[in-house]
Protein backbone atom coordinates (compact mmCIF):
# COMPACT_ATOMS: atom_id res chain seq x y z
CA UNK A 1 0.00 0.00 0.00
CA UNK A 2 1.33 3.10 -0.75
CA UNK A 3 0.94 6.13 1.89
CA UNK A 4 -1.36 8.98 0.81
CA UNK A 5 0.90 12.43 0.91
CA UNK A 6 -1.23 14.91 2.83
CA UNK A 7 -2.34 17.22 -0.21
CA UNK A 8 -0.66 21.22 0.19
CA UNK A 9 -2.60 23.80 1.32
CA UNK A 10 -2.68 27.23 -0.90
CA UNK A 11 -3.14 30.34 0.88
CA UNK A 12 -5.82 33.01 -0.65
CA UNK A 13 -3.08 34.60 -2.83
CA UNK A 14 -1.48 31.82 -4.41
CA UNK A 15 -2.42 32.43 -8.06
CA UNK A 16 -0.98 36.27 -7.37
CA UNK A 17 2.19 33.89 -6.51
CA UNK A 18 1.93 31.75 -9.51
CA UNK A 19 1.40 34.85 -11.85
CA UNK A 20 4.37 36.52 -10.41
CA UNK A 21 6.12 33.77 -11.33
CA UNK A 22 7.43 32.41 -7.88
CA UNK A 23 9.18 28.91 -7.69
CA UNK A 24 6.65 27.68 -4.88
CA UNK A 25 7.76 25.39 -2.43
CA UNK A 26 6.20 22.85 0.31
CA UNK A 27 6.25 24.82 3.80
CA UNK A 28 4.32 24.51 6.67
CA UNK A 29 2.28 22.27 5.25
CA UNK A 30 1.65 24.81 2.25
CA UNK A 31 2.90 25.97 -1.30
CA UNK A 32 4.84 29.18 -0.17
CA UNK A 33 7.06 31.52 -2.52
CA UNK A 34 10.54 30.82 -1.26
CA UNK A 35 11.33 33.46 -4.21
CA UNK A 36 10.51 35.75 -7.09
CA UNK A 37 12.55 35.96 -10.46
CA UNK A 38 14.17 39.15 -8.61
CA UNK A 39 16.07 36.64 -6.72
CA UNK A 40 16.67 36.55 -3.02
CA UNK A 41 19.68 38.91 -2.53
CA UNK A 42 17.58 41.55 -4.92
CA UNK A 43 14.49 40.89 -2.90
CA UNK A 44 16.15 41.52 0.24
CA UNK A 45 18.36 44.95 -0.33
CA UNK A 46 14.74 46.21 -2.20
CA UNK A 47 12.88 45.79 1.42
CA UNK A 48 15.69 47.39 3.18
CA UNK A 49 15.79 50.23 0.54
CA UNK A 50 11.93 50.21 -0.29
CA UNK A 51 8.80 48.27 0.50
CA UNK A 52 8.52 43.92 0.13
CA UNK A 53 5.19 42.03 0.46
CA UNK A 54 5.40 39.42 2.36
CA UNK A 55 2.52 36.46 2.23
CA UNK A 56 2.26 34.99 5.71
CA UNK A 57 -1.13 33.85 5.23
CA UNK A 58 0.15 30.36 6.20
CA UNK A 59 0.65 32.00 9.75
CA UNK A 60 -2.39 31.14 12.37
CA UNK A 61 -5.15 33.42 13.58
CA UNK A 62 -6.75 33.42 16.99
CA UNK A 63 -9.14 35.82 18.59
CA UNK A 64 -9.80 34.70 22.00
CA UNK A 65 -13.12 36.03 23.96
CA UNK A 66 -14.49 36.51 27.07
CA UNK A 67 -13.76 38.67 30.58
CA UNK A 68 -10.95 36.04 31.93
CA UNK A 69 -8.68 35.92 28.43
CA UNK A 70 -6.54 37.88 29.92
CA UNK A 71 -5.73 36.35 32.89
CA UNK A 72 -5.80 32.71 31.31
CA UNK A 73 -3.88 33.35 28.65
CA UNK A 74 -1.14 35.17 31.04
CA UNK A 75 -1.07 31.65 33.00
CA UNK A 76 0.21 30.30 29.43
CA UNK A 77 3.25 32.58 28.85
CA UNK A 78 5.90 34.73 30.92
CA UNK A 79 4.97 37.68 29.58
CA UNK A 80 2.22 40.55 31.18
CA UNK A 81 -1.05 39.94 29.65
CA UNK A 82 -3.38 41.66 31.93
CA UNK A 83 -2.10 45.39 31.37
CA UNK A 84 -1.18 45.14 27.62
CA UNK A 85 -2.58 48.31 26.92
CA UNK A 86 -5.88 48.64 24.45
CA UNK A 87 -4.78 48.74 20.61
CA UNK A 88 -1.31 47.47 21.92
CA UNK A 89 0.25 44.02 20.79
CA UNK A 90 3.30 41.91 22.63
CA UNK A 91 5.54 39.50 21.78
CA UNK A 92 4.97 36.74 23.81
CA UNK A 93 6.45 32.82 24.61
CA UNK A 94 5.00 29.60 25.10
CA UNK A 95 6.53 27.46 27.67
CA UNK A 96 6.45 23.83 28.71
CA UNK A 97 6.94 22.45 32.26
CA UNK A 98 10.54 22.26 31.42
CA UNK A 99 11.06 25.71 30.64
CA UNK A 100 11.47 25.24 26.62
CA UNK A 101 9.98 27.25 24.32
CA UNK A 102 6.48 25.37 22.31
CA UNK A 103 6.53 28.76 20.45
CA UNK A 104 6.43 32.32 20.08
CA UNK A 105 3.57 34.48 18.88
CA UNK A 106 2.09 38.41 18.73
CA UNK A 107 -0.87 38.91 21.25
CA UNK A 108 -3.08 41.99 20.64
CA UNK A 109 -5.19 43.67 23.19
CA UNK A 110 -9.01 44.81 20.95
CA UNK A 111 -10.91 45.48 23.99
CA UNK A 112 -13.45 42.99 23.65
CA UNK A 113 -10.92 40.17 22.32
CA UNK A 114 -6.94 39.08 22.15
CA UNK A 115 -5.94 39.00 18.68
CA UNK A 116 -3.30 35.95 18.48
CA UNK A 117 -0.45 35.05 15.23
CA UNK A 118 1.19 31.72 15.83
CA UNK A 119 3.53 30.56 13.59
CA UNK A 120 2.23 28.25 10.89
CA UNK A 121 4.18 24.90 11.98
CA UNK A 122 3.15 25.31 15.57
CA UNK A 123 -1.03 26.19 14.72
CA UNK A 124 -2.25 22.92 15.53
CA UNK A 125 -0.46 22.48 18.95
CA UNK A 126 -0.95 25.69 19.51
CA UNK A 127 -4.68 25.27 19.53
CA UNK A 128 -4.67 22.33 21.13
CA UNK A 129 -2.63 23.45 24.19
CA UNK A 130 -4.80 26.38 24.25
CA UNK A 131 -8.17 24.25 24.33
CA UNK A 132 -6.35 21.96 26.54
CA UNK A 133 -5.48 25.22 29.05
CA UNK A 134 -7.89 28.01 28.68
CA UNK A 135 -11.08 27.80 31.01
CA UNK A 136 -14.65 26.70 29.58
CA UNK A 137 -15.55 30.94 29.70
CA UNK A 138 -12.69 31.73 27.17
CA UNK A 139 -13.57 31.27 24.10
CA UNK A 140 -11.02 30.51 20.87
CA UNK A 141 -11.89 31.27 17.55
CA UNK A 142 -10.09 30.28 15.31
CA UNK A 143 -9.96 32.08 11.51
CA UNK A 144 -9.56 30.10 8.92
CA UNK A 145 -10.58 32.94 6.48
CA UNK A 146 -8.03 35.40 6.57
CA UNK A 147 -5.13 36.22 4.40
CA UNK A 148 -1.91 37.86 6.58
CA UNK A 149 0.70 40.20 4.64
CA UNK A 150 3.16 41.99 5.87
CA UNK A 151 4.46 45.03 4.15
CA UNK A 152 7.90 46.14 5.17
CA UNK A 153 10.71 48.19 4.60
CA UNK A 154 11.50 52.26 4.89
CA UNK A 155 8.92 52.96 2.42
CA UNK A 156 6.53 51.05 3.81
CA UNK A 157 4.39 53.63 6.02
CA UNK A 158 4.04 56.16 2.96
CA UNK A 159 2.53 53.12 0.64
CA UNK A 160 -0.03 52.08 3.11
CA UNK A 161 -1.36 55.60 4.45
CA UNK A 162 -2.17 56.06 0.26
CA UNK A 163 -4.87 53.30 0.72
CA UNK A 164 -5.50 53.50 4.69
CA UNK A 165 -4.66 57.35 6.03
CA UNK A 166 -5.08 56.68 9.54
CA UNK A 167 -2.36 53.83 9.55
CA UNK A 168 0.62 56.75 9.48
CA UNK A 169 -0.69 57.62 13.02
CA UNK A 170 0.56 54.00 14.53
CA UNK A 171 3.40 53.50 16.41
CA UNK A 172 5.52 50.04 16.25
CA UNK A 173 3.34 47.33 17.92
CA UNK A 174 0.27 49.22 17.84
CA UNK A 175 -2.54 47.26 16.48
CA UNK A 176 -5.84 48.62 15.40
CA UNK A 177 -8.77 47.48 12.73
CA UNK A 178 -8.77 50.09 10.07
CA UNK A 179 -10.93 50.35 6.68
CA UNK A 180 -8.95 49.34 3.77
CA UNK A 181 -10.93 50.34 0.32
CA UNK A 182 -13.43 49.46 2.44
CA UNK A 183 -13.07 46.49 3.82
CA UNK A 184 -12.66 46.63 7.70
CA UNK A 185 -8.67 45.03 7.78
CA UNK A 186 -6.52 43.87 11.63
CA UNK A 187 -3.89 46.29 11.06
CA UNK A 188 -0.45 45.67 13.21
CA UNK A 189 2.45 48.11 12.87
CA UNK A 190 4.93 45.25 13.42
CA UNK A 191 6.79 42.77 11.34
CA UNK A 192 9.90 40.35 11.43
CA UNK A 193 12.59 41.98 8.92
CA UNK A 194 14.03 44.66 11.53
CA UNK A 195 11.83 47.47 8.98
CA UNK A 196 9.32 49.34 10.21
CA UNK A 197 6.46 48.11 8.26
CA UNK A 198 2.88 46.18 9.01
CA UNK A 199 1.29 43.36 9.26
CA UNK A 200 -2.25 43.57 7.58
CA UNK A 201 -5.22 40.84 7.56
CA UNK A 202 -7.68 40.56 5.21
CA UNK A 203 -11.15 38.20 4.79
CA UNK A 204 -10.00 35.78 2.12
CA UNK A 205 -12.66 37.17 -0.16
CA UNK A 206 -10.53 40.46 -0.49
CA UNK A 207 -7.45 38.76 -0.19
CA UNK A 208 -6.85 39.39 -4.14
CA UNK A 209 -8.21 42.75 -4.73
CA UNK A 210 -6.40 44.48 -1.78
CA UNK A 211 -3.02 42.24 -2.24
CA UNK A 212 -3.50 43.83 -6.08
CA UNK A 213 -4.23 47.30 -4.74
CA UNK A 214 -0.60 47.15 -2.91
CA UNK A 215 1.28 45.64 -5.43
CA UNK A 216 0.09 48.44 -7.91
CA UNK A 217 2.54 51.02 -6.11
CA UNK A 218 6.12 51.18 -7.61
CA UNK A 219 7.84 50.91 -4.45
CA UNK A 220 6.36 47.30 -3.77
CA UNK A 221 8.04 44.03 -4.59
CA UNK A 222 6.48 40.92 -3.86
CA UNK A 223 9.32 39.14 -1.48
CA UNK A 224 9.91 35.65 -0.37
CA UNK A 225 10.44 32.84 1.96
CA UNK A 226 14.44 33.15 1.19
CA UNK A 227 15.18 36.93 1.44
CA UNK A 228 12.35 36.35 4.38
CA UNK A 229 14.95 34.20 6.40
CA UNK A 230 18.18 36.53 5.39
CA UNK A 231 16.11 39.93 6.68
CA UNK A 232 15.36 38.28 10.55
CA UNK A 233 18.87 36.92 10.63
CA UNK A 234 20.02 39.77 10.04
CA UNK A 235 17.97 41.80 12.07
CA UNK A 236 18.99 39.17 15.09
CA UNK A 237 15.23 37.81 15.34
CA UNK A 238 14.76 33.92 15.96
CA UNK A 239 13.19 31.48 13.69
CA UNK A 240 11.03 29.20 15.75
CA UNK A 241 12.35 25.52 15.06
CA UNK A 242 15.25 26.34 14.35
CA UNK A 243 16.90 28.96 16.98
CA UNK A 244 14.43 28.16 19.67
CA UNK A 245 12.47 24.90 20.02
CA UNK A 246 11.23 23.21 23.20
CA UNK A 247 14.96 22.32 24.70
CA UNK A 248 15.96 25.61 24.79
CA UNK A 249 14.77 28.20 27.79
CA UNK A 250 14.36 31.86 27.29
CA UNK A 251 17.63 32.46 29.03
CA UNK A 252 19.36 29.97 26.45
CA UNK A 253 17.77 31.75 23.95
CA UNK A 254 19.10 35.55 24.99
CA UNK A 255 15.31 36.37 25.06
CA UNK A 256 14.90 38.58 29.12
CA UNK A 257 13.65 40.98 27.03
CA UNK A 258 10.28 38.85 26.40
CA UNK A 259 10.10 38.14 29.95
CA UNK A 260 8.28 40.62 31.58
CA UNK A 261 8.85 42.73 34.23
CA UNK A 262 5.68 41.90 36.35
CA UNK A 263 5.78 38.04 35.73
CA UNK A 264 10.07 37.98 36.99
CA UNK A 265 10.59 37.00 41.14
CA UNK A 266 10.62 40.25 42.11
CA UNK A 267 7.42 41.61 39.77
CA UNK A 268 3.55 42.10 40.66
CA UNK A 269 2.29 38.99 39.37
CA UNK A 270 6.06 36.80 39.66
CA UNK A 271 5.90 33.16 37.82
CA UNK A 272 2.48 30.85 37.13
CA UNK A 273 3.39 29.92 33.62
CA UNK A 274 4.82 26.82 32.60
CA UNK A 275 8.35 26.27 33.70
CA UNK A 276 8.65 29.12 35.53
CA UNK A 277 10.53 27.95 38.55
CA UNK A 278 13.21 26.70 36.50
CA UNK A 279 13.62 29.64 34.25
CA UNK A 280 13.04 32.19 37.09
CA UNK A 281 16.06 30.77 38.65
CA UNK A 282 17.99 30.76 35.46
CA UNK A 283 17.52 34.47 35.41
CA UNK A 284 18.92 34.82 39.10
CA UNK A 285 22.01 32.49 39.25
CA UNK A 286 22.56 32.75 35.45
CA UNK A 287 22.72 29.03 35.70
CA UNK A 288 22.79 28.18 32.01
CA UNK A 289 25.39 25.71 30.14
CA UNK A 290 25.19 27.52 26.69
CA UNK A 291 24.17 30.84 25.04
CA UNK A 292 22.56 32.19 21.92
CA UNK A 293 24.84 34.48 20.26
CA UNK A 294 25.37 36.57 16.94
CA UNK A 295 28.67 35.37 14.82
CA UNK A 296 30.32 37.52 11.71
CA UNK A 297 32.60 35.02 9.30
CA UNK A 298 35.98 35.77 8.71
CA UNK A 299 35.59 34.59 5.13
CA UNK A 300 33.82 35.02 2.32
CA UNK A 301 31.50 31.73 2.70
CA UNK A 302 28.40 31.60 4.31
CA UNK A 303 28.12 28.91 7.14
CA UNK A 304 25.10 27.17 7.23
CA UNK A 305 22.40 25.37 9.89
CA UNK A 306 23.83 22.48 11.72
CA UNK A 307 27.42 23.51 11.29
CA UNK A 308 29.26 21.93 13.87
CA UNK A 309 31.14 25.09 15.84
CA UNK A 310 34.97 24.52 17.87
CA UNK A 311 36.90 26.16 19.94
CA UNK A 312 40.95 27.07 19.52
CA UNK A 313 41.83 23.87 20.63
CA UNK A 314 39.76 22.10 18.04
CA UNK A 315 37.37 20.75 21.18
CA UNK A 316 33.44 21.19 20.02
CA UNK A 317 31.75 23.76 22.20
CA UNK A 318 28.37 24.49 19.51
CA UNK A 319 25.96 24.58 17.17
CA UNK A 320 25.10 26.93 14.35
CA UNK A 321 21.30 27.23 14.06
CA UNK A 322 20.55 29.83 11.13
CA UNK A 323 23.34 31.32 8.87
CA UNK A 324 23.47 33.65 5.46
CA UNK A 325 25.47 35.90 3.21
CA UNK A 326 24.18 38.68 5.14
CA UNK A 327 23.16 40.66 2.00
CA UNK A 328 22.78 43.92 3.67
CA UNK A 329 25.34 43.68 6.46
CA UNK A 330 28.19 42.52 3.66
CA UNK A 331 29.35 39.44 5.25
CA UNK A 332 28.49 36.07 6.33
CA UNK A 333 26.63 36.29 9.50
CA UNK A 334 25.45 33.49 11.70
CA UNK A 335 23.35 32.80 14.98
CA UNK A 336 23.50 29.80 17.34
CA UNK A 337 24.49 28.16 20.40
CA UNK A 338 27.90 28.07 21.74
CA UNK A 339 28.77 27.01 26.04
CA UNK A 340 28.88 30.02 28.07
CA UNK A 341 32.34 30.30 28.75
CA UNK A 342 32.93 31.16 24.97
CA UNK A 343 29.58 33.57 24.54
CA UNK A 344 32.09 36.90 24.81
CA UNK A 345 31.84 39.37 22.67
CA UNK A 346 35.20 39.04 20.05
CA UNK A 347 35.99 35.08 21.04
CA UNK A 348 37.20 33.29 18.05
CA UNK A 349 34.96 30.15 16.78
CA UNK A 350 35.23 27.92 14.28
CA UNK A 351 32.36 26.45 12.42
CA UNK A 352 33.11 22.91 10.25
CA UNK A 353 32.04 23.20 6.65
CA UNK A 354 32.89 20.44 4.39
CA UNK A 355 35.57 19.49 6.43
CA UNK A 356 37.09 22.59 6.66
CA UNK A 357 36.80 25.14 9.93
CA UNK A 358 35.85 28.41 9.13
CA UNK A 359 36.65 31.16 11.54
CA UNK A 360 34.05 33.48 13.16
CA UNK A 361 33.85 35.70 15.74
CA UNK A 362 31.10 36.22 18.43
CA UNK A 363 29.45 39.50 17.65
CA UNK A 364 26.44 41.65 18.69
CA UNK A 365 22.64 41.27 17.08
CA UNK A 366 20.97 42.71 15.63
CA UNK A 367 23.81 42.97 12.74
CA UNK A 368 21.60 45.84 10.88
CA UNK A 369 20.21 48.16 12.96
CA UNK A 370 16.48 47.72 13.25
CA UNK A 371 14.59 50.96 12.13
CA UNK A 372 10.96 50.31 13.98
CA UNK A 373 9.05 53.77 14.31
CA UNK A 374 7.94 54.40 17.79
CA UNK A 375 6.78 58.21 17.11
Amino acid sequence: MTQEVPRLLKTPCYELHVEAGARMVPFAGYEMPVQYPLGVKKEHLHTRASAGLFDVSHMGQLRLHGPNAAKALEALVPVDILDLPQGKQRYALFTNDNGGLQDDLMVSNFGDHLFLVVNAACKNQDIAHLRHHLPEDVEIEILEDRALLALQGPLAAKVLARHIPYSADMVFMGSRVLKFDGVDCIIGRAGYTGEDGFEISIPAEHADRLTRLLLSEAEVEWIGLGARDSLRLESGLCLYGHDIDTTTTPVEASLLWAISKARRADGVRPGGFPGAELILDQIATKAVSRKRVGMIGLGKAPVREGAALYNEQNEEIGIITSGTAGPSFGSPIAMGYVAKEFASLDTLVFAEVRGKKMPMKIAKMPFVEQRYYRG
